[in-house]
């Protein structure tokens, strides 16, 4: 079923991205566009991929070390979306 038909992404195509450790929306988007456009699927998007069932969240939920780390690194090179701490 199509989670996002602005540009045609299925729930199957959410969950393959979720299993690769993209486990929010924003990385979803950042990985398919879903969400990006008229923003009706984000809801949907955030119900499929819940609460768990990641494997970089559960590892860093558990405290291991350097698991975001990458992330932040990447996104935080010139050029690239800053992250700003919550």
């Amino acid at each position: 079923m199509y989670v996002c038909s602005c540009f045609g992404i299925t729930e199957q195509q959410v969950r393959e991205h979720a299993e690769q450790g993209r486990c929010t929306p924003r990385q979803i988007a950042s990985a398919s566009k879903a969400g990006t456009d008229c923003g009706s699927c984000v809801r949907r998007i955030q119900a499929l991929l819940g609460r768990g069932a990641c494997p970089r969240r559960e590892l860093a939920d558990r405290g291991a070390p350097g698991v975001l780390s990458a992330e932040v690194t990447a996104l935080s090179r010139p050029g690239q979306e800053s992250v700003r701490a919550a």
